[in-house]
């Protein structure tokens, strides 16, 4: 066992104390939790070609759109 100190937010006091009373069990549950708040603290990993898929996903896939642009010389303005 170690004696932690933290910094954290008055409100969160309690929780953190229970949280660390819980994980310092030998329990099944203490193991669990442990790896339940692992995994929330890691996040989601990196993905390759997330902009792809989500292209790929699209309502517009499959779409004729003409995506060509008109190279005329401009309007005509009055300054």
């Amino acid at each position: 066992m170690a004696r932690f100190e933290v910094l954290g937010r008055d409100t969160d006091r309690e929780l953190i104390r229970s949280l660390a009373r819980r994980l310092a069990e030998d329990t099944p549950e203490a193991q669990e939790l442990r790896a339940s708040v692992g995994r929330s603290m890691a996040g989601s990993p990196s993905r390759q070609g997330g902009i792809l898929a989500a292209l790929r996903r699209s309502p517009l896939v499959g779409a004729d759109l003409d995506l060509e642009r008109s190279r005329g010389d401009g309007r005509a303005i009055d300054l």
